[in-house]
């Protein structure tokens, strides 16, 4: 399997179970430091080999493209890919590329890592991806006049936005006849002890770590429906749970004209910055 954002919180979580039950995973972050401790703990954990590290930016188009091609020229076979790369920003960041980093990051790496592996993906005999991100969560929008936010970026909109481009990504995912024998999961694992806090001001992370200590899952109890996913990926085409509870694939923000017109807009940005 495939793990991006696989270096910290959940990701990493998942890789090290995988490879514990005895999984090859592939995992992508941008920290040459977190990923050399993540094979060090696999290899003190008794699991040598079991785990790859690929360091690419993914927020970038182009280091995610070629995060794929490196995939592809070791591996013929990709059975579950899951997709966990985000990272809040308290101010706006403008990739080389011209893209507003939490959308490039948090979702189009995501657009990307899913299109580019699914001919990868369709040799497997159960081949899956599991999206982690916000469904369920009506709040926030797509921004149609202003994708990029120059107008009106906050940390909270850049999220919002982001998670609810994800929730039209898996839409438009599973409704694509060729991509007929993959499953696409939404999931939204709630409020989790998990992830960088290292972007937030210091009293923000102060006071995210508290509310963790009070209210936040355990990482393993929020990767738990993550194997069952893997191991027994669902029947239908797309499925979305938030916090263990089917998602109606009528709600609101998994419009499939919605997810139709993200896509669109996807593909003419890609084609924009000269990646289409």
């Amino acid at each position: 399997m495939v793990v991006s954002g696989g270096t910290d919180g959940m990701g990493r979580a998942l890789a090290l179970a995988r490879a514990e039950r005895g999984d090859r995973v592939v995992v992508l972050g941008s920290n040459h430091g977190k990923g050399r401790r993540l094979l060090a703990d696999a290899e003190r954990l008794g699991m040598p080999g079991r785990i790859d590290f690929l360091q690419a930016d993914l927020s970038s188009i182009t280091g995610t493209r070629s995060a794929i091609d490196r995939i592809a020229e070791r591996h013929q076979v990709v059975d579950a890919l899951g997709l966990f790369a985000n990272r809040q920003a308290t101010q706006r960041v403008v990739t080389p590329e011209g893209l507003e980093k939490t959308f490039a990051l948090y979702y189009l790496s995501r657009y990307l890592l899913g299109h580019g592996l699914t001919p990868l993906l369709r040799r497997s005999a159960t081949p899956v991806i599991v999206n982690v991100a916000g469904t369920g969560v009506v709040k926030g929008r797509i921004h149609w006049d202003d994708l990029q936010l120059e107008r009106r970026y906050s940390t909270i909109t850049a999220q919002l936005q982001a998670g609810r481009a994800n929730d039209l990504l898996g839409v438009a995912f599973a409704a694509r006849p060729d991509n007929g024998p993959i499953r696409y999961v939404l999931y939204h694992p709630g409020f989790t002890r998990s992830g960088d806090l290292g972007p937030l001001p210091a009293p923000v992370r102060a006071l995210l770590r508290v509310a963790a200590r009070l209210a936040a899952r355990p990482v393993e109890q929020s990767i738990a429906p993550v194997h069952d996913f893997i191991d027994h990926p669902p029947e239908a085409p797309l499925t979305a749970i938030d916090r263990d509870k089917p998602v109606r694939l009528t709600l609101k923000t998994l419009d499939p004209g919605d997810a139709e017109r993200l896509a669109e807009a996807t593909g003419t940005l890609l084609h924009t910055a000269g990646h289409g």
